[in-house]
């Protein structure tokens, strides 16, 4: 059978998290070949990948979304679009229900110029009939450049050649997932959805702090997510979530409920359950790790300000920052001048780290994102029965306190942004050694009752075998057949 994994920025070009899970997932089926279809910001990072690709990967194919060279169109160039394509395009603009599969044939069938398309009087005249009936109070020009450069990213996502396979996986909705909606629509095939966070609100939580987006024009980048996801919603054939809460979200957002499955992740515990302690010379300190790449969405800048109040009441205090910063060069740029201009002393940037080269010497690892699904460092530190502190968001509520089970919790969960909360966090760990202790024996027993790779590569045994099974195909992973898996979603 073969696989096509679509995501959307994150593998092969940056490393742990989203990507770290398709990598072991990939190689969890060694005998199915896979293709990868990836989506890209910046034509800068195509090739440039951060993972050996396993050999089962036979094909990887990249999008770009980088923004193209606008121009006007001579009046006889311009692009004019048949009735029914008119229609999709009007439907799609209005928010209404809107005719996906003839917009996916006009982009496959046609040689579309996007600029002749962007610049043509069909779509200036959806535009126009969009803002009379839901945005007249704007000003009609910036709503018209606006929509081009919103629907400039979807154009370019229905302009990719999609590679034959016999399921599309996509590891969010989004672009990606109207890249599986297409592959599904063109082949005979199955679409699976794969959500770690829910795109949509990960979106929304973007835009609403994002300040190149005019606070009048927030709403419409929004329903455009929201649009893009019921899409992948509906098409998919099984849309799986990482926890109950995310599902139910899923379900909020127009996800029809027979569809949706809740699959945890899973980690390779055995290299993290008996790490090296710490040196002599570090043993002065108490150490807190903070495992994450350097982007807005970690709130390094909330940490970096608790920590300076932490230590300030408890000097043997030391804050690792481990992983990459090339992600948003600007904001990590930003974080290293804080610790200088507010001289905070024992703040270490490491860059990319193996974690397990650290991981066994840390007093207490730390999470203070605004936004998160379910961290694969909360689940790594529980392996290594190291603590956790970390904000309300996602489901690290459910990691630390726990979700009925009686293990206790493994670590303290503050508010997001709560600078006087986090420190306090810091000091409450930094003095009681022997609450750390149960708290780490907590979390390693909530992870190896439900968070071991072997649980989660059974579940998706099931799920490819059962996509197998449904389309007369032969599943064999290792000797063991397709069968139909009771816990799936089925056919009606």
């Amino acid at each position: 059978m073969r696989i096509c994994v679509i995501a959307e920025g994150c593998y092969p070009y940056v490393v742990g998290g989203v990507s770290g899970w398709i990598h072991s997932m990939i190689q969890s089926f060694p005998e199915q070949e896979f293709i990868l279809l990836t989506i890209i910001a910046d034509r800068s990072l195509s090739g440039r990948f951060a993972y050996s690709l396993p050999p089962n990967v036979i094909e990887v194919h990249e999008l770009s979304l980088e923004n193209m060279e606008w121009g006007s169109v001579n009046r006889r160039h311009r692009t004019r679009l048949a009735p029914q394509v008119y229609q999709a395009l009007r439907s799609l603009l209005l928010n209404q229900e809107v005719q996906w599969g003839v917009l996916f044939d006009y982009f496959r069938t046609e040689k579309v110029s996007l600029n002749r398309l962007l610049m043509g009087e069909d779509f200036y005249h959806a535009v126009l009939d969009c803002y009379h009936l839901q945005y007249p109070d704007m000003v009609f020009s910036d709503f018209l450049w606006t929509m081009r450069s919103m629907y400039l990213p979807l154009f370019l996502t229905l302009s990719m050649e999609i590679p034959r396979a016999d399921v599309y996986h996509a590891v969010a909705t989004g672009y990606a997932g109207i890249l599986g909606c297409m592959g599904k629509h063109f082949y005979p095939s199955q679409l699976i959805v794969s959500e770690h966070g829910i795109y949509t609100r990960e979106r929304e939580e973007e835009l609403i702090r994002a300040e190149w987006v005019q606070r009048l024009y927030k709403k419409i980048w929004i329903q455009q997510f929201k649009k893009l996801s019921l899409a992948a919603y509906q098409q998919a054939d099984l849309v799986t979530s990482l926890y109950q809460h995310a599902r139910e979200l899923q379900i909020e957002l127009g996800c029809p409920p027979e569809k949706t499955m809740v699959t945890p992740n899973g980690i390779e515990y055995h290299r993290l359950e008996h790490l090296a302690g710490v040196s002599a010379e570090n043993s002065r300190y108490f150490h807190i790790g903070a495992i994450l790449r350097v982007t807005p969405i970690k709130d390094v800048k909330t940490m970096i300000q608790a920590f300076a109040y932490a230590k300030a009441r408890q000097p043997e205090l030391k804050l690792w920052i481990m992983g990459p910063f090339d992600e948003d060069p600007d904001y990590a740029a930003e974080c290293f001048r804080m610790v200088q201009s507010m001289q905070v002393q024992d703040v270490v940037f490491t860059g990319r780290i193996q974690v397990a080269d650290y991981l066994g010497w840390m007093d207490v690892t730390i999470l203070t994102s605004i936004s998160e699904g379910q961290p694969l460092t909360i689940l790594e530190s529980f392996a290594a029965r190291v603590p956790v502190i970390a904000t309300n968001v996602g489901n690290c509520r459910g990691l630390v306190l726990g979700e009925a089970d009686s293990f206790g919790p493994a670590g303290i969960i503050t508010h997001i942004m709560n600078v006087q909360e986090i420190a306090e966090a810091m000091i409450t760990m930094a003095r009681n050694p022997a609450m750390r202790k149960r708290m780490g024996q907590a979390g390693y027993q909530r992870m190896m009752a439900r968070y071991k790779v072997e649980d989660m590569k059974a579940i998706y045994q099931s799920i490819y075998a059962q996509c197998a099974a449904r389309q007369g195909l032969t599943w064999d992973n290792q000797g063991q057949q397709a069968v139909p898996c009771a816990a799936l979603p089925q056919d009606k």
